[in-house]
C-alpha cells in the first residue's frame, strides 16, 4: 500500500454526520487562548465542499451584523469538536456561491422534507 495513503487513513475522522450542500449546521470549534481552550460555535449554511481524503474542506456562510462571513473548514481537522446538523436544505446546485449576492428572503434555502 502507498505510504501516503496509510498516513492519511490514520488521520481521517468518520465521526461526523454526512454534511451536504445547503444544510444549516453548527460547527463546534476548539479555540486556544493562551493556556485556556474553549469551544466556539460557528453556525451557517454549507455553500460548498471540495477535495477528497484528508484535504477535504467545506465552506460555511452566515450573516453577522449585516456582513457576510465565510469560513473554510477542513473536514478532518482536530480543531473541530463536533458538527451538528440543524436542518437539511433542498438545493439543486453543487456550489451555492450565488447566496453571496443575495439578502433577506431571496437568500433563504428551502428545507428538505
Amino acid at each position: 500500500m502507498d505510504l501516503v495513503k496509510v498516513v492519511e487513513s490514520e488521520n481521517l475522522r468518520n465521526s461526523y454526520p454526512e454534511v451536504e450542500i445547503g444544510d444549516y449546521v453548527k460547527a463546534y470549534l476548539k479555540i486556544k487562548e493562551g493556556t485556556r481552550e474553549r469551544i466556539q460555535i460557528f453556525e451557517g449554511y454549507v455553500i460548498g465542499r471540495r477535495g477528497g481524503g484528508i484535504s477535504e474542506t467545506f465552506t460555511l456562510r452566515r450573516i453577522s451584523y449585516g456582513v457576510g462571513v465565510e469560513r473554510i473548514l477542513p473536514v478532518h481537522s482536530p480543531k473541530i469538536d463536533k458538527i451538528e446538523i440543524v436542518r437539511k436544505g433542498r438545493v439543486r446546485r453543487a456550489k451555492l456561491y450565488y447566496l453571496r449576492a443575495r439578502q433577506g428572503k431571496s437568500a433563504r434555502i428551502a428545507e428538505k422534507l
